[in-house]
């Protein structure tokens, strides 16, 4: 298959044909794309957008709104989280898979955040991080979204999309993450490390999909050296 060209006139104007993709074009076309770019999960605080981002896990943004309203309707905030019946919740989450596992991971994070925390979610990377259900690439997303840190949330999206970028080889989350950072520092591109995680992922489930990458739909086929032959 032959190399596609994006139908549309894309915002910025450096190339780079056949090496990696310029990071700055890139963020500039994305954000053209995507201007209203944000995280898909469901939440009106910091708390519900913790417990969302952990059982989203191996499922969908949108499986898991489907039940956060009657998941946080039901137990509003840490303490009532904390204290609700396991069983409970599992039957609720049941429809997300592994219920028992998830119901588990909720309600010793809402306890773990009244023990260490007094109910309050923390911004910081590593007391996050210490949290049950809690990696560095949720901590990302709540310390991102929520508290407005510029912080790369490094998902299947985003890897796959790195590579196909030509930004990295790697397929570890925090290799990749290394190396998407380094790029964009090494060609100028606007610092906004969160809102370009969150164009990335919009792209790869809106057009660089895994299976089916439609190239020729594609604002970024010309800055990218897997345009037409993505694996």
């Amino acid at each position: 298959m032959s190399q596609a060209a994006p139908r549309r006139t894309p915002a910025g104007s450096r190339t780079v044909p056949r090496g990696a993709a310029d990071a700055a074009a890139v963020s500039l076309r994305l954000a053209a794309e995507h201007p209203g770019a944000r995280t898909e999960l469901d939440h009106r605080d910091a708390f519900e957008l913790l417990v969302a981002t952990v059982l989203s896990a191996q499922t969908t943004d949108a499986r898991v709104n489907s039940l956060t309203p009657a998941l946080f309707g039901r137990w509003p905030g840490p303490a009532a989280l904390a204290a609700a019946p396991e069983e409970e919740v599992a039957a609720l989450l049941r429809p997300l898979g592994m219920g028992p596992t998830r119901a588990r991971r909720v309600v010793g994070l809402a306890a773990a955040l009244l023990r260490d925390h007094g109910g309050v979610v923390p911004d910081d990377q590593a007391a996050l991080e210490a949290l049950p259900g809690v990696g560095r690439k949720t901590a990302h997303v709540v310390r991102g979204a929520w508290f407005g840190h510029e912080l790369l949330a490094v998902d299947t999206h985003v890897g796959r999309l790195a590579r196909r970028l030509g930004w990295t080889a790697a397929t570890d989350p925090r290799a990749v993450e290394k190396d998407v950072v380094a790029r964009v520092a090494a060609d100028g591109a606007p610092g906004e490390l969160t809102r370009l995680g969150l164009r990335l992922i919009l792209h790869g489930r809106r057009v660089c999909t895994a299976r089916a990458p439609r190239c020729e739909d594609c604002v970024l086929a010309d800055l990218c050296p897997s345009a037409g032959a993505a694996a």
